[in-house]
C-alpha cells in the first residue's frame, strides 16, 4: 500500500473508512506472522506441537495456543489504543507476543506436554501483575539500562533464539536423528522463504515491503505444497468458535518462570518506553509523554496477565509496526483498533489456527531464521551507539561470554536446583543481571 492520503499528528482523528480498513489489516499482516510463531516454537519445545503424538488429534494445545495468540493481541491493543482510565497510551501501538520471553519459556516446558502448561501460564499471569506495576516507575529505572545493556539483551534475546531456526528449516526436533533431517526436502522451502523475503524487502515499496516476511511464507508454503509437504487433515477437525477458557491447564507455582518473567518484564517495559518514543517521533514529531509511556506500561502489563489466564503468552509493543506508522504517515489509533477487531475474530475460529497449522515447520524455519536475525541485528544496532571504551568493551565481554556459553553448555550447572537451572541456562538473564550490575557498580572512565 503507498502512503496513505490522510495525514494528520492527532492519534484521535479517523481516516475515511474506506483508508481504515485497509490500514488496519495492513498493522495485522505485519505483525501477524511475529505474533504466532512463539506460541508454535513454546508448543515444539514442550512436545506437543509438529511431530509429536497430538499430530492425530489436530494439535489442539498448540490450536488453542496460536488462538490466544490472535485473540489477546487484539484485547491488549485495544486496551492500549482505547484506554482504561490511566490504563493505555492511547496511541497508535499494536500489542503481540513478545519473542522476548521465548528463551525463558523453552526450557520451563522443555519435554514435559501439557504438564508445563499450568506453570507457564502461571508465570505468564503473575510476570504480567508484575509488569503493571513497573508503569509505576518505568521512568525512574531507564537510568540502570543504557544502550550498552539493552543492546547486550537484545543481541542475546536473537542469539539465543536461532538456533530454534535452523533447527526448524532443517526439519524440525522431531526429525533429528532421521534421513530426512537436513535433507533438501527440508532445506529448499526454507530458502525460498529467505529470498523471496529478500527480495520483497528490499525490491518493492509500501505494503508489499511491509509485509514480506509473511509473503516469503506464502511462497515457501507453495513450494512446500508442490512437493507434497502439506496435509489440509486437520482443518477439517477444527470447530468454528472456541471461547476462552480461564486456567485451560490448570495453575501451579514455579518460582523459576515466575523469576524470569518478572526479570524480562524490565527488559520488555524498557522495549514499550522506546516503541512509545517511536511512535510519537515518527508520527506526530514529538517527544512521548509521561502519562503516554505510563499508560502504555499498564497496557502491556495487563494484556500479558489477562493472556496468561487464558493460555495465551506475554504481550508487548511490536517495533515493526512501529515503523509502519513513520511509513504511511497516519497516526490514528483508530486505525489500529480496526485491526484489532480482526485479530479478535481470527483468534475466536479455531479453523484459522488449524490452517496455519499446515504451514510444514521448515517454512516456518524459513521465516524465524530472517525474524531472529532481525532481533540479534536490532541488538547491534543499539549498541552501535555505545562509546567502545575499555569499561563498557569489558563489561560487554564478560556478559556476553558467561550468558552465551550457560546457554551452550547448560551441562556446566547440572549441580543447581530446577529453579536456578531454568533462571541460568538460558543465558539471558544472568547476562543481563552482569551487565546491570557491573555498568551500576564500574565507575566510568575518560578513556
Amino acid at each position: 500500500m503507498s502512503k496513505s492520503s490522510f495525514h494528520s499528528k492527532d492519534p484521535d482523528k479517523m481516516p475515511p473508512i474506506g483508508q481504515a480498513i485497509p490500514l488496519g489489516l495492513q498493522h495485522v499482516l505485519a505483525m501477524f506472522v511475529s505474533n504466532v510463531t512463539p506460541a508454535i516454537i513454546v508448543a515444539g519445545a514442550a512436545g506437543i506441537g509438529f511431530g509429536s503424538d497430538q499430530g492425530a488429534l489436530g494439535f489442539p494445545d498448540m490450536t488453542y495456543m496460536i488462538q490466544m495468540s490472535m485473540f489477546f493481541a487484539g484485547i491488549a491493543t485495544l486496551i492500549q489504543t482505547i484506554g482504561i482510565g490511566p490504563i493505555g497510551g492511547r496511541l497508535p501501538i499494536v500489542q503481540g507476543t513478545s519473542f522476548a520471553f521465548v528463551p525463558i519459556m523453552i526450557p520451563a516446558v522443555l519435554g514435559l506436554g501439557t504438564a508445563g502448561l499450568p506453570g507457564l501460564m502461571t508465570g505468564v499471569f503473575l510476570g504480567g501483575c508484575f509488569h503493571f506495576c513497573l508503569g509505576f516507575i518505568v521512568g525512574r529505572i531507564r537510568f540502570a539500562l543504557p544502550p550498552l545493556v539493552t543492546g547486550l539483551i537484545v543481541l542475546m534475546i536473537g542469539l539465543a533464539l536461532v538456533k530454534v531456526g535452523i533447527q526448524y528449516a532443517a526439519g524440525g526436533v522431531p526429525n533429528m536423528g532421521k534421513p530426512v533431517f537436513g535433507s533438501m526436502a527440508m532445506w529448499v522451502p526454507a530458502l525460498v522463504v529467505i529470498i523471496v523475503t529478500m527480495g520483497v524487502k528490499f525490491f518493492t515499496k509500501g505494503f508489499m515491503s511491509v509485509a514480506a516476511v509473511l509473503i516469503g511464507i506464502i511462497a515457501g508454503y507453495i513450494v512446500a505444497y508442490l512437493m507434497g509437504q502439506v496435509n489440509f487433515g486437520n482443518i477439517g477437525r477444527a470447530g468454528m468458535f472456541q471461547i476462552p477458557l480461564p486456567f485451560k491447564w490448570g495453575f501451579e507455582l514455579n518460582w523459576a518462570i515466575v523469576v524470569g518473567m518478572c526479570l524480562m518484564a524490565v527488559v520488555s517495559a524498557i522495549e514499550t518506553v522506546g516503541d512509545v518514543s517511536g511512535i510519537t517521533k515518527g508520527g506526530a514529531g514529538r517527544e512521548a509523554t509521561d502519562k503516554e509511556i505510563t499508560g502504555a506500561t499498564f497496557a502491556d502489563g495487563l494484556g500479558t496477565a489477562i493472556a496468561g489466564i487464558f493460555g495465551g503468552l506475554p504481550n508487548t509493543s511490536f517495533s515493526q509496526n512501529v515503523g509502519l506508522v513513520a511509513m504511511t504517515g497516519v497516526m490514528s489509533r483508530h486505525v489500529v483498533s480496526i485491526g484489532a477487531v480482526f485479530l479478535i475474530a481470527a483468534g475466536l475460529i479455531p479453523k484459522v489456527g488449524a490452517i496455519i497449522n499446515t504451514v510444514p515447520i521448515n517454512v516456518l524455519g524459513g521465516g524465524v531464521i530472517v525474524m531472529f536475525g532481525m532481533v540479534a541485528a536490532s541488538g547491534v544496532n543499539m549498541l552501535s551507539g555505545v562509546n567502545w571504551n575499555r569499561r563498557n568493551m569489558m563489561i560487554f565481554a564478560v556478559s556476553l561470554s558467561i550468558g552465551l556459553g550457560l546457554q551452550m553448555v547448560p551441562e556446566a550447572l547440572q549441580h543447581l536446583g530446577k529453579t536456578a537451572s531454568i533462571l541460568m541456562t538460558s543465558g539471558l538473564l544472568p547476562a543481563a543481571i552482569i551487565a546491570v550490575v557491573l555498568n551500576l557498580v564500574i565507575p566510568e572512565t575518560d578513556d
